[in-house]
């Protein structure tokens, strides 16, 4: 199995490159919004002429430069279902549910998304906070599906609960929006529609949460919601679209500061992120990492 990665060489410098196993190769490309900026059919060309293998790599968050996350909603029936359970004005979910046009988001800029084992946080003015396991297309300049990733869309189901309208401050704060480093080209996946997706949540060790789901429970194609997307919009250096979850932990099942949440969807790959409380956390981890950025 193969992942297109972005990461700091020894050096410290940032580049993309091929991992198929422990190997790492480079592509001719500056950053991962440059590789976006071409055809899928040019970025088949770069990785097909991978330079020669990098040791010593740290794997980063798969965006840079100018791309953004954004994130499709209600997509799946236990999505809908979970959304009218938490809100004081449930019809307004099962309307987008079976309406032509999909709920899309402003999920996070490049600069605020986590990756692999650094930490999300839980909102610290909300009650009930859980993690949204999701598949994600990474799309180029163009809207074409260049690989998939596995995205957490960390949400305060409280805060969107009490007003539909509080959707941007559930869904978008530091630390709510983790992203694997590793991306699955797309033509490594033969049906993204048939991929098994499954989440647990560990506290102290032991498991307290776990659903699994399909793909193929998607009401909306993937293709749909990228025409959607990019309609009277543009994305120079390309995007993720996260495609919206169907595991939803109860209302009685909120995440805790020191949980673990992991997420595997089969053919991609997995994310595991540490929980904390509040924001600080997490900026320490991106200060960090700022060599990286």
């Amino acid at each position: 199995m193969s992942h297109l990665v972005r990461f700091a060489d020894g050096a410290g410098d940032t580049r993309v490159g091929l991992l198929t196993g422990e190997q790492l190769r480079p592509l001719a490309v500056a950053s991962m919004g440059e590789l976006l900026r071409h055809p899928v059919a040019r970025i088949r060309e770069l990785v097909d002429a991978a330079g020669e293998p990098v040791p010593g790599a740290r794997l980063l968050p798969p965006l840079d430069g100018r791309m953004e996350v954004w994130a499709a909603g209600v997509t799946y029936l236990r999505s809908e279902e979970a959304r009218r359970e938490e809100s004081t004005d449930e019809d307004v979910y099962a309307r987008v549910y079976r309406a032509q046009r999909p709920e899309l988001f402003f999920k996070s800029a490049a600069w605020r998304v986590v990756t692999d084992d650094e930490p999300i946080a839980l909102r610290t003015d909300s009650a009930n906070n859980v993690p949204e396991p999701e598949l994600g297309l990474l799309l180029t300049a163009g809207g074409e599906i260049a690989g998939y990733v596995v995205v957490d869309d960390v949400s305060s189901r409280s805060i969107e609960g009490e007003n539909p309208l509080y959707l941007p401050q559930a869904k978008i704060y530091t630390g709510a929006c983790a992203v694997s480093a590793r991306v699955r080209p797309a033509w490594e996946v033969p049906d993204p529609l048939s991929l098994d997706l499954a989440m647990r949540i560990l506290r102290d060790g032991r498991e307290v949460f776990a659903g699994q789901a399909s793909t193929a429970q998607l009401k909306r194609e993937p293709a749909a919601l990228v025409e959607y997307l990019w309609r009277d919009n543009d994305f120079p250096d390309g995007a993720v679209l996260s495609t919206g979850t169907s595991v939803v932990p109860g209302l009685d099942s909120g995440l805790r500061a020191g949980d673990v949440v992991e997420i595997e969807i089969g053919e991609v790959g997995s994310l595991r992120s540490p929980v904390v409380l509040g924001a600080d956390e997490v900026r320490r981890v991106l200060a960090g990492r700022s060599s990286g950025r």
